[in-house]
């Protein structure tokens, strides 16, 4: 699609930064799963703000939670106590394994301050030089110094070398490689429960259990990153659930605050005594304003109908995906609204045709599609999306056969 000459489009290109690359249209408004731009074309959203929006746009219960919000506090600081932060924590914390919550801005900042605590815990236990985190092949962690020496790929790693030291890279779903690294030195193991950025590959049961035994073993954290698969986006609450473990730490995000900016870092006791005032602190994270949103999608999304739903429509879009009869298709995988479709070829073409068959789509590296739509998806939207895909990629087949 040709850059158009919109004012928004040149007014963005002159005064921007240029770290991403849109397409040419701008969005205006949305309501349910759909996104219109502004010349009034529809499209079907299956990106959802990359697993953010997880009840759509124009929710009315989403709506009337942020109206309610904005008639109180917006911003106090972490100097004082309000109710939404304390409210916020105490369902994080009533909702999954965790006793306490660090409440951020952002995932990476979450994986930022779980590094750090798990640091501080090594340390505080006597070991100074239990400093080796181990992360895997193909995660997504962030991209801030400590986080992006987490996220094995070179090209966003080049650029800013050197990043934290003492990180080592194991092959994913592996555990004997996991065995060969974790050792006495080790203070943290970070891992998806299903990756995402990587292409959507879920970890097995397994793996995450010998992950669980090699950091008893080695008196190491075991920290789950669930920014983009928890919070319902696999069908239950948290992804960790699936797996029969507890992780010490876990860290979200994307969908936490309805679109608003949140992350949390969610933590047994035994770690949390370990952070004391003036070790950890954020301006913004966990003001009233954004907690207040956070309670009302913590507590919509929590419920057994809602990720009944999801649990059904993601089962619903993985056969519907998998009916679709190209060569180019390599595999289909995924938990509940959390989706990969893998390609023999580079999906970039297939997400710029999506556009003309109004569907929002996003990759998950250079050949896989990534499905994260909002968790209120239906039936009739997949239907719609797999006979459009089917057009596409027969059109793609044509091309590249000549």
């Amino acid at each position: 699609m040709a850059i158009t000459t919109n004012p928004i489009i040149e007014l963005e290109q002159e005064h921007l930064v240029q770290s991403y690359k849109r397409p040419p249209f701008v969005l205006t408004h949305g309501k349910g799963v759909k996104l219109y731009d502004s010349e009034g074309k529809a499209y079907t959203d299956w990106v959802a703000g990359i697993a953010v929006n997880a009840l759509g746009y124009a929710d009315s219960g989403l709506t009337a939670a942020l109206q309610e919000a904005a008639g109180g506090l917006v911003h106090t600081s972490n100097l004082y106590f309000t109710s939404p932060q304390a409210e916020l924590a105490g369902m994080l914390a009533e909702k999954s394994f965790a006793d306490r919550v660090f409440l951020s801005n952002s995932g990476t900042e979450a994986n930022e301050g779980a590094i750090k605590f798990a640091r501080k815990v090594a340390k505080d236990s006597g070991h100074p030089d239990k400093t080796k985190i181990v992360a895997f092949s193909h995660a997504f962690h962030g991209r801030t110094m400590g986080a992006l020496a987490l996220t094995p790929k070179e090209k966003y790693q080049a650029p800013f070398q050197p990043l934290l030291p003492d990180v080592e890279i194991v092959e994913f779903n592996d555990a004997a490689a996991a065995e060969a690294a974790i050792d006495d030195r080790t203070c943290a193991v970070f891992v998806e429960p299903v990756q995402g950025e990587g292409g959507i590959h879920p970890a097995t049961t397994e793996f995450l259990q010998a992950l669980r035994r090699l950091c008893d073993q080695h008196n190491a954290l075991l920290i789950f990153d669930e920014i983009q698969c928890g919070l319902g986006r696999t069908g239950t609450l948290w992804a960790y659930e699936q797996s029969g473990i507890t992780p010490d730490i876990m860290t979200l995000a994307k969908p936490l605050a309805g679109g608003l900016p949140a992350g949390a870092i969610l933590t047994t006791e035994k770690v949390a005594s370990h952070i004391h005032p003036g070790d950890h602190g954020t301006t913004f994270g966990g003001g009233p304003f954004v907690t207040s949103v956070a309670c009302y999608i913590v507590d919509r999304i929590s419920q057994p109908e809602f990720l009944e739903h999801v649990t059904e429509v993601g089962n619903y879009l993985v056969d519907r995906l998998s009916e679709i009869n190209s060569p180019l298709i390599v595999e289909v995988r995924g938990r509940g609204l959390m989706v990969g479709m893998e390609l023999s070829i580079d999906v970039a073409p297939i997400i710029e045709a999506g556009y003309e068959h109004g569907l929002l789509m996003v990759n998950a590296g250079t050949n896989v599609i990534r499905f994260v739509p909002p968790l209120v998806i239906d039936r009739p939207h997949v239907d719609e999306l797999v006979d459009a895909l089917t057009a596409i990629l027969a059109e793609q087949g044509e091309q590249i056969n000549g």
